[in-house]
């Protein structure tokens, strides 16, 4: 029925890679069918891990930051570059924007919008069908609403990650042993106020080195991965990888690992796609949304609680009445988040011993 999709993900790292189980459903429901996505240019590089997508188009937000002309040519351009050129469109977020690309792009448009007419009865008009946005919806079950609308049937709610073949070569020049087990720690995210504050991260891994089993630290090239890498402590069992693997190459570090433990970012959500042990430390992240995906229970959580599991899942928040907020830090501004400063690193390596002992 439809020869070209195009997907619009106009999110973060994490929405662009939980969107692969609606990928994979199209891809099972359409196989002749070329599927392409539209993203914002900094999550480009977890979208081309996606399986099933052959054209990636990107929004940069830098372009507002040109002079008028130069930033409208480049609107105008994208806008080209899509325009008519799909049987069906099919948006995950509810922007203005995203969804005027979905409606200039797709002979059907189908598209989250938010729940008060006030804001999206002009979207509710143009859209070929609608799903309303819902702050209580995880993002997996969220991705899979566009299915119901199309009348596909919902499979197993399942996220896979695609380890890409040349991504292991990364591996073989590594100081430790990949063949043996160790575990991941990340410590990075990409706002500071998701971050593990530094006193309390090195006393986790102070703790971490004790167990003789190598640790992998990861993260990418950025500011504040930089920055936590240049404060790491030297410690025996302890490697720091941060920005010396590419992002398919921490894919396939994390395919060989025993487990994650570290920060709610996309790479928590890579890990709990491998089906690896994760131990995941929350700041003001609502979990409902975005807790790690169980492939084995085939859910997540909706509930906040100081130390929680369930499957291969374990999550660490602080045991305060305002956990978790959802806010960007307590002031709503990218600023200090109290929670992570209340979470004790003890639980977190208690946890992670407990575990190790047990699968010995």
């Amino acid at each position: 029925m439809y020869r070209r999709i195009l997907l619009i993900v106009q999110r973060s790292n994490g929405d662009v890679f939980l969107s692969s189980p609606l990928v994979e459903r199209l891809h099972e429901s359409y196989p002749e069918a070329k599927i392409d996505m539209l993203v914002n240019r900094d999550t480009l590089a977890i979208a081309k891990t996606l399986p099933h997508i052959e054209t990636v188009h990107t929004y940069d937000y830098g372009w507002k930051k040109m002079g008028f002309f130069e930033r409208v040519q480049k609107e105008i351009g994208l806008a080209k570059s899509i325009f008519g050129g799909y049987d069906l469109a099919v948006n995950l977020t509810a922007s203005d924007r995203s969804v005027l690309y979905a409606r200039i792009a797709g002979k059907r448009a189908v598209s989250c919008v938010e729940k008060e007419p006030v804001k999206s009865w002009w979207k509710r008009l143009v859209l070929s069908a609608h799903f309303d946005f819902d702050p209580q919806r995880h993002i997996v079950e969220h991705t899979h609403m566009p299915l119901k609308l199309l009348g596909i049937e919902p499979k197993k709610m399942e996220v896979h990650a695609m380890v890409p073949e040349a991504a292991k070569e990364e591996l073989k020049d590594l100081p430790f042993d990949t063949s043996a087990p160790f575990l991941i720690f990340h410590p990075s995210a990409q706002y500071d106020y998701k971050i593990y504050p530094k006193e309390l991260r090195d006393r986790l891994l102070k703790m971490l080195s004790g167990l003789d089993i190598p640790v992998a630290v990861t993260g990418g090239p950025g500011g504040i991965d930089m920055r936590i890498s240049s404060e790491l402590p030297d410690l025996p069992n302890i490697y720091n990888l941060i920005g010396k693997t590419s992002l398919a190459g921490y894919m396939a570090l994390c395919e060989k690992s025993k487990a994650y433990i570290g920060m709610d970012t996309l790479n928590m959500h890579i890990a709990a796609a491998l089906n690896r042990r994760v131990f995941a430390i929350f700041g003001p992240t609502l979990p409902q949304i975005w807790s790690p995906w169980c492939n084995e229970l085939q859910r997540a959580t909706k509930l906040s609680a100081p130390v929680q599991s369930y499957g291969n899942i374990t999550i660490f928040q602080a045991d305060m009445p305002c956990v978790a907020c959802g806010k960007a830090g307590c002031d709503d501004r990218h600023g200090r988040s109290d929670c992570l400063y209340a979470i004790d690193p003890h639980t977190i390596f208690n946890e992670v011993k407990r575990w190790l002992n047990e699968s010995a």
